[in-house]
C-alpha cells in the first residue's frame, strides 16, 4: 500500500529526522487516541494526542499529551506563562494550525506555537503523534520531536 507524505513528513525528511509512517483504520465515530492505540496494537501511553489551547497572555500553544490522559488547565496554564488558558472552539482548529480534529500533528502547523510535551514521553524509544492526516501516525524518538518542534517537557496532568 502507497502512502502518500503528509506536510509534517516532509518536514521531517526536510530536517533529516528518523521516523515511520504508520496507517490505521480511520473510524469516523470514534476519532480518538485509544482508538488509534487499539488500531495500531500499541500502549496508549506511548499514543500522543496534540492539543492547542489559548492562554490570556501569550495566546494560542500546543500540548502533547498521552491518547487517555487529560490536560490540566492549571498545569498547562503555568507551564506556558498564563494565568489561565483553554482548549481553542473546534472551528478554530483548522485556520489556526492547518490541521482538522482527528488529524492534528505537533509537526508542520502554519506557524510555530510553543509547545508543551509531557514528560512520559522519554520514557519509550518511540511514541506516535498525527502525521497530519486521520490514517496516518508518525512512529518518532520523543527526543527528535522534542528538539525538532522546539517542546518544553513538563508535566501537564
Amino acid at each position: 500500500m502507497k502512502i502518500n507524505k503528509t506536510n509534517a513528513a516532509r518536514l521531517l525528511d526536510k530536517e533529516k529526522v528518523n521516523y515511520e509512517l504508520i496507517p490505521y483504520e480511520v473510524d469516523e465515530s470514534d476519532l480518538s487516541a485509544v482508538h488509534v492505540a487499539e488500531s495500531l496494537g500499541e500502549d496508549i501511553n506511548q499514543v500522543f494526542k496534540t492539543l492547542v489551547l489559548r492562554g490570556d497572555k501569550t495566546g494560542h500553544f500546543v500540548c502533547v499529551i498521552p491518547g487517555d490522559e487529560e490536560v490540566n488547565l492549571k498545569l498547562a496554564a503555568k507551564v506556558s506563562g498564563n494565568k489561565s488558558c483553554d482548549m481553542i472552539p473546534m472551528k478554530e482548529l483548522l485556520p489556526t494550525t492547518g490541521y482538522i480534529r482527528g488529524a492534528c500533528s505537533p509537526v508542520g502547523m502554519k506557524k510555530h506555537f510553543p509547545t508543551y510535551i509531557h514528560h512520559t514521553c522519554i520514557n519509550y524509544p518511540f511514541i506516535y503523534v498525527s502525521a497530519g492526516q486521520r490514517g496516518l501516525q508518525i512512529k518518532i524518538d520523543p527526543n527528535e520531536l522534542i528538539r525538532l518542534v522546539k517542546a518544553e517537557v513538563c508535566t501537564l496532568f
